[in-house]
């Protein structure tokens, strides 16, 4: 097999090229990987904040009285299972 100096030549232009090609997938592939960590972060801080419900009065005073409801069952089912 022998080389020609315009084989070796192709050859040594072509490596160069395909590092950039390398290098240019490689940066591509990282911002990527960056915008789809910083979306998911940002979901994540929206999604947390809209959760967030501001204290209703109506709402704090069902769950007491759930709270209460579910505290005398409770309190019941021990004196059936005493007496």
């Amino acid at each position: 097999m022998t080389h020609t100096p315009q084989a070796q030549e192709v050859h040594e232009i072509g490596a160069p090229q395909q590092d950039q090609r390398d290098g240019n997938l490689t940066r591509t592939l990282v911002w990527i990987g960056v915008a789809g960590l910083s979306a998911a972060l940002a979901f994540t801080v929206v999604r947390a904040l809209v959760s967030r419900q501001p204290a209703d009065p109506t709402s704090q005073r069902i769950q007491q009285l759930i709270d209460e409801a579910n505290q005398l069952l409770k309190t019941l089912d021990d004196q059936r299972h005493t007496g």
